[in-house]
């Protein structure tokens, strides 16, 4: 190895974070500043946020409620083709006319 290339190794380098919270850890810096550190991180206190900024959780519920709606609607439009259905099977077809027609005939 060559000598005097190596950057100064600081076994007892000082973390110190944005919320207060300090510990000790090796670097080759001797102090060190964070924003965000395990203690005040949300993913480690359970305090997790989504962050919407585009809207994109809106417009999903949005198309959800709408897509209730036009489900309801096609569900309705099936109820009544059914019932229009039912109303036409108890009307006689014209084979049944007919038919009647010709046994009182003879």
């Amino acid at each position: 190895m060559k000598a005097n290339i190596h950057p100064t190794y600081y076994s007892d380098a000082k973390v110190t974070c944005a919320c207060g919270n300090t510990f000790v850890t090796g670097s080759v810096v001797p102090t060190i500043r964070v924003e965000i550190c395990s203690v005040c991180h949300p993913f480690y206190t359970g305090q997790q946020k989504f962050v919407d900024t585009l809207g994109q959780v809106d417009r999903f519920q949005k198309k959800q409620a709408v897509a209730k709606v036009k489900q309801a609607e096609k569900q309705q439009i099936i109820a009544s083709r059914a019932a229009k259905l039912q109303t036409k099977a108890d009307k006689p077809t014209l084979k049944d006319l007919l038919m009647q027609a010709r046994k009182s005939a003879s």
